[in-house]
């Protein structure tokens, strides 16, 4: 079969690096190479961005409380799709995504796309790091690499038909505030955490200081720290590990959705 020419572009909120692995993986399946757009980039201009019909966005988001983050949502409706196809991927930590899906089918319906496929897919937990660890593994890329032939075989067939998702609109109620990573005394305010927050909610000048409000608790600062200096409360955590356990233990493969 012919492969479908298109420009592929990598549309990604990735904070902790769970969801940036998974949309690797489905791209090198797709097309192999794509342009990348992150959308945790605060600096970014993101009304200036614009796709044509010719184009194809893999849309990478993780679920945040079954629910898409506001930030990424309000970053890609302010982009113009222009007709470009768009597969939708949200990735979990093994739990569930609810309405996540649904929710990024209407940002990117509103920001212009025309949604032909989504996958479900899972990586490790980006609070409580010990569920689905080492996620996506080789399973995983085996799964994702099935769904690239599937979707590249769809869109090899010119077939625009949208996908049925799972979900509820209106959305579930988003989840009040989350545990907020606090600097420890290992912190030498090199200030790496505050350059690479996706809402600028840590102080530039004292890394230290963190608006509370505006966290959105995705543990990019602890990713990013070099000296491994934040971390969260450590009483809520195991709170958390422990409220996760009986739902996010057993294994949840990749689903597609054609």
């Amino acid at each position: 079969m012919k492969l479908y020419k298109m420009k592929l572009y990598n549309i990604v909120f990735s904070p902790t690096g769970g969801t940036q692995k998974v949309a690797v993986l489905l791209t090198k399946a797709l097309a192999g190479e794509a342009a990348a757009i992150d959308l945790t980039d605060s600096k970014q201009d993101f009304s200036a961005i614009r796709l044509t019909q010719e184009d194809v966005a893999l849309i990478a988001v993780p679920s945040y409380g079954g629910r898409v983050p506001a930030v990424a949502v309000e970053r890609l409706t302010a982009m113009h799709g222009q007709g470009a196809r768009a597969v939708l991927v949200c990735v979990y930590g093994n739990r569930a995504y609810e309405d996540t899906l649904v929710e990024l089918e209407d940002a990117a319906q509103k920001a212009g796309f025309r949604v032909i496929a989504a996958v479900a897919a899972v990586a490790e937990h980006s609070i409580a790091r010990q569920f689905a660890a080492g996620r996506p593994d080789a399973q995983d890329a085996a799964q994702l690499a099935a769904f690239g032939e599937k979707i590249q075989a769809k869109l090899s067939a010119d077939d625009l038909s949208e996908p049925d998702l799972p979900g509820n609109r209106p959305y579930k109620k988003a989840g009040g505030a989350g545990m907020v990573p606090k600097a420890t005394k290992a912190c030498n305010r090199c200030g790496v955490c505050a350059a690479e927050c996706p809402v600028q909610a840590i102080h530039k000048e004292d890394p230290t200081k963190v608006d509370e409000k505006a966290c959105i608790s995705c543990m990019r600062c602890v990713a990013v720290c070099p000296q491994g200096a934040r971390r969260v409360n450590p009483l809520l955590l195991s709170a958390a590990g422990l409220m996760l356990k009986k739902v996010c233990s057993e294994r949840k493969d990749c689903e597609l959705f054609l």
